[in-house]
């Protein structure tokens, strides 16, 4: 499915999310992610924070919806997002490690996954990570397709 067509799907269920469509994939393990989206396991993402100010793109705001991709851009699904906020790497709780619902959920895990993923992501903008980088850190809520039974 389309993220046009996965859109239209869920206006029909929700005619105030309007019409401009967000969609985007979790970068190299787009799949993985997404499944664990679908299956509701996966209820928050982080970002680096200067990727957004280099780019001059806006944060992502509580109330938004997006269309999650996976790696072939296919629509998986659409999440509501619920609550977007900004800390320093060495700040992010084990309750949010958690609710990113990879590998064992755990603190440690989160911190050397996403270290490693966020050196790499700055560096490529010629930029240095540190523990005190800025994260953008959203949760959200699976809303689209229901029910996966």
């Amino acid at each position: 499915m389309t993220p046009k067509e996965m859109w239209q799907a869920y206006k029909k269920i929700n005619p105030k999310i309007g019409d401009d469509i967000d969609a985007w994939a979790f970068g190299d393990l787009a799949d993985e992610l997404a499944d664990l989206v679908l299956r509701g396991e996966k209820t928050a993402t982080a970002s680096a924070y200067e990727l957004y100010k280099l780019e001059n793109e806006p944060l992502p705001q509580a109330g938004s919806f997006d269309v999650i991709l996976d790696s072939q851009d296919r629509a998986v699904c659409i999440v509501e997002i619920t609550k977007v906020s900004e800390l320093p790497f060495n700040e992010v709780s084990a309750e949010h490690a958690f609710k990113e619902g990879e590998g064992d959920k755990s603190l440690a895990y989160w911190q050397q996954v996403h270290q490693a993923f966020f050196t790499e992501c700055l560096a490529e903008a010629g930029l240095e990570f540190s523990q005190e980088t800025g994260v953008v850190l959203e949760e959200f809520r699976k809303v689209y397709p229901l029910d996966q039974a």
